[in-house]
């Protein structure tokens, strides 16, 4: 299982569960952010020897032993404190550190950008301009190489995701056709990625790299009014062959209490789309999911360490 990191008070903390672990994790290497640094986002090398992190000013890289290997500013330094949150993900090869800089937000020109950084060296393998205005983005990286998908938020005015790589050494960015969908995960194969409707009425699976579509289920197909029931921005893969997904909304029949959020949580078939049925995914809201790909899910408890579930 790739390790995947959490901030908790402060610190960079990262995780790889032994097989059939679960209950709340404890992290298997802690990083601690360099002087009064504030993380706005983190990702951990395979071995756990160094994490990076982003500031809303610069990629950091630290080891686990508290040093600083590098930091690479971003330039101009902004004087605005809100509304965007850099971030950044390692390559599944461990050699480019991917960043996204919401350089429009930050104050630093009319467009944002996504950087390739040496992992090693924190050398600017170069960078390209994104026709975004974003305030963050999610970014995940493919298993079976070096590139990543990058999913910028704008907002109401939607999401639009890129598939980032090398070529000759130069970062290369393709645009998918489409800015009304959310990334929400990859299968574990790297062959297929999920996207949720940004109005959240569907799902659809993605061949990879193209993001042919595969097939798209929309609310009624879970058995529920798509006038009052929405597919949350939450779920992905589970395993190769089925997704989570959990669906929110106000029922007509059902009971709830006051002030209590309705979700379910539904087992999909990833390779035909169909619904299997609900699980009791444990979270505290809707958004409380977080599939690991290995047949385990996790989800929030009260120490801000993330709790791991084991399919049944």
């Amino acid at each position: 299982m790739p390790a995947f990191t959490r901030l908790v008070d402060g610190l960079v903390c990262a995780y790889r569960p032994a097989a059939g672990a679960a209950g709340v994790l404890a992290p298997a290497a802690v990083f601690r952010p360099v002087g009064r640094d504030e993380v706005s986002g983190h990702t951990v090398a395979a071995d756990l020897r160094h994490a990076w992190y982003t500031t809303l000013d610069a990629l950091v890289c630290v080891t686990a032993e508290g040093a600083q290997l590098w930091r690479a500013p971003f330039e101009p330094a902004s004087s605005k404190t809100h509304g965007h949150h850099p971030g950044c993900e390692v390559s599944a090869d461990g050699r480019v550190v991917w960043v996204y800089r919401p350089d429009a937000m930050a104050g630093r020109g009319i467009d944002d950008r996504c950087v390739a950084f040496d992992a090693a060296t924190g050398e600017s393998l170069g960078e390209e301009e994104l026709e975004t205005v974003g305030h963050g983005a999610v970014q995940l990286a493919h298993p079976a190489g070096g590139e990543v998908l990058v999913d910028v938020g704008e907002g109401q005015d939607g999401t639009v995701v890129y598939r980032a790589s090398l070529a000759e050494g130069r970062p290369v960015l393709a645009r998918y056709p489409w800015d009304d969908r959310c990334l929400i995960g990859l299968s574990p194969d790297g062959r297929h990625f999920l996207t949720i409707d940004h109005a959240q009425c569907d799902l659809t699976v993605h061949a990879y790299p193209g993001g042919e579509e595969v097939f798209t289920l929309t609310v009624d197909a879970f058995g529920h009014d798509p006038e009052t029931i929405f597919v949350e921005w939450a779920g992905g893969y589970l395993d190769q062959d089925t997704l989570l997904i959990n669906l929110v909304g106000e029922p007509g029949d059902e009971p709830v209490e006051e002030d209590e959020e309705w979700f379910r949580t539904y087992r999909v078939d990833a390779r035909t789309g169909q619904v299997h049925g609900e699980i009791t995914s444990h979270g505290e809201g809707s958004y409380d999911l977080y599939p690991l790909g290995d047949g385990s899910w996790l989800t929030a408890s009260d120490s801000g360490h993330p709790t791991r579930h084991l399919a049944p």
